[in-house]
């Protein structure tokens, strides 16, 4: 997820979502080996590398401050358990509340090919 919405196309009636390289936005085609990439892709990505930030310990102690200033109740360990356990509230929201919820965290998506050095 970018912040731009990905594009879709239409084959035999089946939705393809996906998402356009700046390069070939900017330049057109052809200016970017990469392209296009489906938006599966990427969306899982986005979505494992956030679920990788919220479990690092310095994101649960920063969400404990911030969450006593709301409520001295939550434990550290209550805050933790939470942010480990994001997967299944996150099942449950409209794949448009997802995407906006990733617009707000993620900045930009830079795609590196395989075998570069970048």
């Amino acid at each position: 997820m970018l912040p731009s919405p990905p594009t879709h196309s239409r084959k035999e009636g089946k939705l393809y979502r996906h998402y356009v390289s700046q390069s070939v936005l900017r330049h057109g085609a052809g200016s970017c080996p990469i392209g296009r990439v489906p938006a599966v892709e990427i969306d899982v990505a986005v979505i494992g590398q956030l679920r990788s930030v919220f479990r690092q310990p310095e994101i649960m102690i920063c969400a404990w401050k911030a969450s006593r200033g709301q409520d001295r109740a939550f434990t550290e360990i209550q805050v933790a358990d939470a942010l480990h356990q994001l997967d299944s509230p996150w099942e449950e929201l409209f794949p448009a509340e997802q995407a906006r919820i990733v617009q707000l965290l993620v900045e930009r998506v830079n795609m590196v090919r395989p075998g570069s050095t970048s």
